[in-house]
């Protein structure tokens, strides 16, 4: 009998495959599923809009038209921390799906600054007991906003996985698309994340999909940047990345976008990678476990060579325990967002726009109020 972890890799083969690879009486199912699901959609976002709440603060939505690995945790971060540099404390919504692995890696990492993190589904009621308890909150940060419309916001961020930017194109469960291509004329920035791991292109070619889908919005290039490494048992260390010169990497994660974890590590330069990859989300069983385990000691008998289990800062955050349990050294990558530069673009050039965004939809708003 099949488990969660292969039903969701199914999921993930079908969202992945053209037209050309699905029997057509399958291809007519999940078509049907997906027009139910887009109706369905459709009204529920109506009724949000209509019963929308608006917040005295600022609020800057983080989403995307695709499921996983669009770097949406990596934005959210980028941002607070901006905010948080130019004395503004923000306060991050999120829903805490799946385990909320998300959520408890924004805490660790973002626990040198002013931020506070709410999470639950009904993200207005969370927001709204935020605000009362702390009168300091300047901005709120919706993550994974774009189809949450229940809250007004004043900027909204649409990030765009350059690696699999639309996948077959086809909405869910047909394939990775929450909403059509049309949606790409509501955000205020669209950033197109792993900018650096495509081919000029392939970039020029997302690029003019989103000209032929009406945006016309900035649009930005991003990518995750290593900075060091840490044990499992020491969070706080900080081992330079050199670390993994010279030794066997066994790579293992459960996050919406493994290549660019690879990447990653192949930049970093270490003698060999091997790599497990598990589903979005997946939690470490024990027989997961015992898949690294063996995984490990057959790299170590076939290279006559130190290795160590290598994670992501999100596989670490869902379940530092059960990585303990690993017998064997486990190291964990934090990275950190950056907006490339790019005639003109780069960090501050993002925020600038941000606060422009800002500034324009409150001046709105107070027009709005006093008529």
């Amino acid at each position: 009998m099949w488990g969660a972890e292969e039903w969701r890799r199914l999921v993930g083969r079908v969202a992945a495959t053209p037209d050309s690879g699905v029997p057509f009486l399958h291809r007519a199912l999940l078509f049907a599923a997906s027009k139910a699901l887009r109706l369905l959609s459709y009204s529920y976002s109506h009724l949000q809009r209509l019963t929308a709440t608006s917040l005295p603060v600022p609020v800057v939505s983080v989403g995307n038209l695709t499921w996983g690995g669009n770097g949406k945790t990596p934005m959210v971060d980028f941002l607070a921390r901006n905010f948080h540099r130019i004395g503004v404390s923000p306060l991050l919504l999120t829903r805490g799906y799946a385990g909320g692995d998300e959520s408890r890696m924004l805490r660790r990492r973002l626990s040198d600054t002013s931020a506070k993190i709410g999470v639950g589904p009904n993200r207005a009621a969370v927001a709204t007991s935020m605000l009362n308890k702390y009168a300091q909150i300047g901005v709120a940060i919706l993550d994974d906003g774009m189809q949450h419309l229940s809250l007004l916001r004043d900027v909204d961020i649409v990030m765009i996985n350059a690696l699999t930017p639309w996948g077959n194109k086809h909405l869910i469960p047909r394939g990775p698309m929450r909403e059509p291509l049309s949606a790409l004329t509501r955000p205020h920035l669209l950033v197109i994340h792993h900018a650096n791991l495509v081919s000029q292109p392939q970039l020029k070619t997302i690029l003019s999909t989103l000209h032929d889908n009406g945006a016309t919005c900035p649009v930005f290039f991003s990518k995750l940047v290593p900075s060091h490494i840490f044990q499992v048992n020491q969070p706080m260390q900080r081992l330079p990345l050199h670390v993994l010169h010279g030794i066997i990497v066994l790579c293992v994660s459960a996050i919406g976008c493994p290549d660019a974890f690879i990447h990653s590590v192949q930049q970093i330069g270490p003698l060999k990678i091997e790599r497990l990859d598990f589903s979005d989300h997946h939690s470490f069983s024990a027989h997961d476990l015992q898949l690294i385990q063996d995984a490990l000691k057959k790299l170590v008998y076939q290279h006559k060579n130190n290795a160590v289990v290598l994670v992501t800062e999100k596989d670490y955050d869902r379940d530092p325990d059960v990585l303990r349990a690993l017998d064997a050294k486990v190291w964990v990558l934090s990275s950190c967002l950056q907006i490339i530069p790019h005639e003109g673009q780069g960090d501050d050039e993002f925020m600038r726009k941000v606060r422009e965004i800002i500034t324009a939809s409150r001046h709105v708003k107070l027009q709005r109020e006093r008529a």
